[in-house]
């Protein structure tokens, strides 16, 4: 796999050891994209050391072949995670490690949550691509206001904060892009 094709939530092998991807970042020098470079910054499975790779679009990096299963979240069993495979209702139990980033998109019966694997044991876990949300406090809409987009942050049922815009009012359900946390729109 080269350096331009990972994305985020990729399990990637580094010296040895299995990393999942949480950010990439392009960063071109010249406006024709000469030496275009990508940060990449992933944490180590199970333990979560971080690391972070500056590599040029043609390096080549391994990518780990594993097993991706949907499932869908059943409980809390203390800090940990307990998914339901959606077709033998194998239970995968994710720590609370592997979910840190994405722990404020994971609520009871969503589908398309994706659990991956390696040998059996569950590394990763990647949530559907946007996913509804109900707002518990914001800010009331400013009166006598402009033309212009303006955003206020909202905090959502599962503790995660969000820019929505003005108009949108406590107990409103939104969609949010669960990649890049942004307000997609009302449902």
């Amino acid at each position: 796999m080269k350096a331009n094709e990972v994305k985020k939530h990729t399990v990637l092998a580094h010296n040895g050891l299995y990393y999942v991807v949480r950010e990439v970042e392009k960063s071109a020098p010249t406006a024709r994209g000469g030496n275009t470079t990508y940060r990449i910054q992933m944490f180590s499975i199970p333990d979560g050391h971080k690391v972070d790779l500056s590599l040029r679009a043609d390096d080549d990096l391994e990518s780990v072949d594993l097993r991706k299963r949907e499932a869908t979240f059943s409980y809390m069993d203390g800090e940990d995670y307990v998914f339901m495979d959606v077709e033998d209702y194998t239970q995968y139990i994710l720590s609370a490690k592997i979910v840190d980033d994405i722990k404020g998109y994971i609520i009871e019966g969503v589908e398309g949550y994706y659990v991956s694997l390696i040998d059996e044991n569950p590394i990763a876990l990647a949530p559907p691509q946007s996913i509804v949300l109900e707002i518990v406090d914001t800010a009331p809409e400013l009166k006598g206001g402009s033309a212009t987009k303006r955003t206020k942050p909202a905090r959502m049922s599962t503790g995660i904060d969000v820019q929505v815009p003005d108009y949108i009012e406590n107990g409103t359900k939104i969609r949010v892009n669960t990649e890049t946390g942004e307000f997609m729109g009302r449902e």
